[in-house]
């Protein structure tokens, strides 16, 4: 892991950046209250003063992470839905993250695009990297859980592609190469 803590900050750059929309259950989308978002991470600051408010249980679990529309880190409970995370709004990359206290500061020890809710692409990495950056995390060079989601042309149902199988497990259809998976 290389620290990323020493490069400038560049400002929140979202333009050009894919925006993911909900594509889970729609009853939990319904489900969602106002106030429901998680806790904005804005600086490394913002980090430190959630990370005290955890107990030691909770931060050696993941948590529900969203880079929201803002290019902002939003953090919840790992059993949280990403999209009451995201207050149902539209996302610029969601997944799971585990933290680390290691050399005085805070690390990203995992961090993957897992989220069947939003189904971001991998190339949703540097929205995320650049919000990790923001908050002042050293980070990975890339998600350490990867997750290639497809939509099927034949059934509709959302895969999750394992080994480069682009194989419906619902219906046996051949699976799009590239990204399909929009509300």
């Amino acid at each position: 892991m290389s620290s990323h803590s020493e490069r400038p900050r560049s400002p929140i750059g979202t333009a050009g950046r894919r925006r993911y929309e909900y594509v889970g259950d729609p009853a939990i989308r319904k489900a969602v209250r106002p106030g429901s978002e998680g806790r904005l991470i804005g600086s490394g600051g913002d980090f430190g003063d959630w990370a005290r408010e955890q107990s030691p249980g909770e931060l050696a679990e993941p948590f529900t992470y969203v880079v929201d529309e803002s290019g902002s880190l939003r953090l919840a409970p790992r059993r949280s839905e990403h999209v009451a995370c995201a207050g149902r709004g539209r996302v610029l990359g969601a997944g799971e993250i585990a933290f680390v206290h290691r050399g005085g500061g805070w690390a990203v020890e995992t961090v993957s695009n897992q989220s069947t809710g939003y189904c971001p692409a991998p190339e949703s990495w540097a929205a995320v990297a650049d919000a990790l950056d923001r908050a002042g995390l050293t980070r990975p060079e890339g998600f350490t859980h990867e997750v290639v989601f497809r939509r099927c042309t034949g059934c509709e149902q959302v895969n999750v592609v394992r080994d480069e199988y682009f194989v419906c497990v619902f219906c046996d259809a051949d699976l799009p190469r590239r990204w399909n998976v929009s509300a």
